[in-house]
């Protein structure tokens, strides 16, 4: 008889692994926490801090800074999706296994404007050897790779912010992904790379499985297309990938709302539901993995929290285990005003828990934090 879980029974486990029903003890390594997240987005390093210090006892910003940018226990570089992501460096022989194995969706750039997979794999190469040992912004970056590939690498196709990017850069992502670029220091206000350490990627297979693995036990129960959705990988391709797994004792399919799955054996959940407010920032983890998104934005919260059933846009204040609004902090100098806008009205016990979790936003940010509950009026990613 398959076993079937509720979203309670789901949800509460899913906060658990996540350190957001109970915040890791202090003195846990902040490597830890992002391993357990399965990465930090940190387009926006701040939104990163918030997500890591949440979930640890005592972690500010100049913690995850530490681990970044002096032990080196974490790394910044592209990860899920072609995204930004704080991971710990300990993982990238997994990260670049099962990242480089997931296949890519269709290029948005006209063929013309395209990389070859062979000028791409030059590309990329070049952007390794350049960084070794140094530390280079883009511009400096892309003087070197033109020089190591040929100036049809320079051509400037890529329609950007305030131009032409050229034509190198549309693989930048791919070099994060295969361990041949990663974000060093800024000088002063320009961004610069380096190159990770050394290190010897998984076999794919072994790597695909252990991501697979890895995203059910923080995420699961979860279906193929959830998979699909968190990796940005073709729909189909995860389901193929799931039913090759699913003989071999790595997943076991189990009923959430429908078949789903979890990992072999992995089948306790806790008997009680999840309590507690927190506050999530931009793109964090939970926000976009947790799955139905349905019930993670239940009601109102879909069209106020979501920009087109996209998460991350907006931070989101979690009640009981759910979106139950967004919030804003604005920051002046020592200060920080963080604005929430519950959907609906909150309890007395639940308004303390709120201040209370403000307050740690303000200790994580290393600001002194004033609370605001009214409407948030800055857009998405304001």
């Amino acid at each position: 008889m398959t076993l079937k879980i509720t979203w309670d029974e789901a949800s509460a486990r899913r906060t658990e692994r996540q350190f957001l029903a109970f915040p890791a003890r202090a003195g846990t390594p902040v490597a830890d926490i992002v391993g357990a997240m399965l990465g930090a987005h940190a387009q926006v390093l701040s939104a990163a801090e918030v997500s890591v210090g949440v979930r640890a006892d005592g972690v500010t910003r100049a913690e995850v800074r530490a681990a970044l940018w002096e032990d080196r226990s974490l790394v910044k570089t592209y990860g899920p999706r072609g995204t930004v992501h704080l991971l710990p460096t300990a993982e990238l022989p997994l990260w670049t296994a099962a990242l480089t194995a997931i296949p890519s969706g269709r290029s948005p750039f006209a063929p013309a404007v395209q990389l070859t997979e062979e000028q791409a794999d030059e590309v990329v190469a070049a952007i390794g050897d350049a960084l070794e040992g140094a530390r280079l912004t883009v511009d400096e970056l892309s003087d070197e790779v033109v020089a190591r590939t040929g100036p049809w690498a320079g051509d400037l196709v890529m329609p950007a912010f305030q131009g032409m990017w050229p034509r190198w850069r549309q693989v930048m992502h791919r070099a994060g992904q295969r361990g041949a670029l990663c974000f060093a220091p800024n000088r002063g206000r320009k961004v610069t790379y380096t190159r990770p350490p050394r290190f010897e990627p998984l076999p794919a297979d072994e790597g695909l499985t252990l991501l697979v693995r890895r995203y059910l036990r923080a995420y699961g129960p979860a279906t193929p297309g959830n998979f699909a959705k968190w990796a940005a990988a073709p729909r189909g391709w995860a389901t193929e990938l799931f039913a090759s797994l699913a003989g071999t004792g790595v997943i076991e399919e189990v009923d959430f709302e429908g078949p789903a799955w979890v990992v072999a054996g992995d089948t306790e959940f806790p008997g009680t539901p999840v309590r507690g407010v927190r506050l999530l920032p931009y793109f964090d983890a939970y926000a976009i993995a947790a799955q139905p998104r349905e019930t993670l934005f239940p009601g109102p919260a879909y069209a106020r929290a979501l920009a087109g059933g996209q998460a991350g846009n907006f931070p989101v204040l979690l009640v009981d285990g759910v979106v139950a609004g967004v919030w804003h902090q604005r920051r002046r100098g020592r200060r920080t005003t963080v604005t929430v806008e519950p959907l609906e009205r909150l309890p007395a016990a639940r308004e303390r828990e709120l201040a209370e979790q403000v307050e740690r936003v303000g200790d994580i940010l290393e600001a002194r934090a004033e609370l605001v509950v009214g409407a948030v009026t800055a857009g998405p990613h304001a």
